[in-house]
């Protein structure tokens, strides 16, 4: 017959064993998949950078732009919500809102765990960051570098590049060189003439933006390529005659063109750079398919923008009087330009996977 004592053994030892079983499991969900997150790019991934330079063009940092953020607060990011920056870092379990590396008093944690180095405006291209007054991407690296010195000064040398070489870095620009340089400005077209070779030099100056990243000790990178140009707000609202507000195709098939261009060039740098895990996002498809088919993803407004008219509105000119929508997840785009946090999780939902398969592989 089993004494007291034994049975209480029995059961001690249920008991640690379901609560080491149970940590084990919850350890397993919570542990993230990357150490830290490093973003560079435009206002699509732009989590605040624009606040703090005095003369940049395009900043959000008043409502209605992040009245859906959890304190309600515009910071500076370009949704009424969050971007996929913050939506990659929550589901990774790195955290839940990525900050800008321009923010003061960025705490030793936030540093550690990655920050946003994007500028809304910028582009691959100096002469449109010129326009805007961004911060070019070819001198984001530059805040990089800088960053670095900081992490090493944290949690040492060796450490540092542990988590430089982990990390996930995502890059995201090359609409604002289309639309707000090439279509519109005449100088690049006078030096390009032909639309390929404007692609081509683009494509070159992120080459030359990869092999720096990764000469600073970056591994796994996540490279977004267009979304369909001439489905954005305001190119429809740029052919006056439109008054059905279509597609352009001609800007839409640059778009795949130059996808096309960037899926090669991809796989050949990742080739040629030694460790190197290099993913192509496709975010014009999915987009795309919101507009052919905006009642599988919940959308009412797909052609126009959830803030004041949605035709023009983007930047000072979505400002607290501007009159927004009722459900802003009813609409694809929050402003002319930028899509809204409910096209942002959808977009989340397909890279994801994506994303876990890749880095697993």
């Amino acid at each position: 017959m089993w004494t007291s004592k034994t049975i209480t053994f029995i059961l001690f030892t249920a008991t640690t064993t379901l609560l080491t079983s149970s940590n084990a499991t919850t350890n397993a969900t919570t542990q993230p998949l990357f150490p830290a997150i490093l973003i560079f790019g435009d206002s699509t991934v732009d989590t605040g950078n624009n606040n703090y330079p005095t003369n940049t063009f395009f900043r959000a940092t008043h409502l209605p732009y992040g009245i859906d953020l959890p304190n309600h607060e515009a910071n500076g990011r370009f949704s009424n919500g969050k971007l996929i920056p913050d939506i990659l870092a929550a589901r990774y379990n790195i955290k839940q809102l990525v900050p800008p590396f321009l923010q003061p008093n960025l705490s030793d944690q936030e540093i550690v765990t990655g920050v946003c180095f994007a500028s809304a405006g910028a582009g691959y291209d100096d002469l449109t960051s010129l326009s805007t007054q961004a911060i070019p991407v070819s001198e984001q690296p530059k805040m990089f570098k800088s960053y670095i010195a900081r992490l090493k000064s944290i949690v040492g040398d060796k450490k540092a590049m542990e988590i430089i070489n982990n990390a996930v870095v995502v890059i995201s620009a090359g609409t604002n060189d289309f639309i707000l340089n090439y279509y519109t400005i005449p100088s690049r077209r006078l030096q390009y003439p032909h639309f390929s070779s404007y692609q081509d030099f683009i494509l070159k100056r992120l080459d030359n933006l990869i092999g720096e990243l990764y000469s600073l000790g970056c591994r796994n990178i996540v490279i977004a390529g267009l979304p369909p140009i001439g489905c954005l707000p305001i190119q429809m609202t740029a052919k006056f005659r439109n008054i059905f507000r279509f597609c352009l195709e001609q800007e839409n098939k640059d778009s795949v063109v130059y996808n096309q261009k960037l899926q090669k060039q991809l796989s050949q740098i990742q080739a040629s750079l030694t460790g190197t895990k290099i993913l192509y996002a496709n975010i014009y498809d999915p987009i795309y398919d919101m507009m052919q088919n905006p009642s599988k993803y919940g959308f009412k407004e797909t052609k126009r923008g959830c803030c004041g008219t949605g035709f023009l509105e983007t930047s000072f000119m979505c400002n607290a009087l501007s009159p927004t929508c009722e459900n802003h997840s009813e609409f694809l785009f929050f402003d002319s330009i930028h899509p809204s946090e409910a096209t942002y999780n959808y977009i989340g939902d397909l890279l994801d996977p994506q994303i876990r398969e890749w880095i697993a592989a």
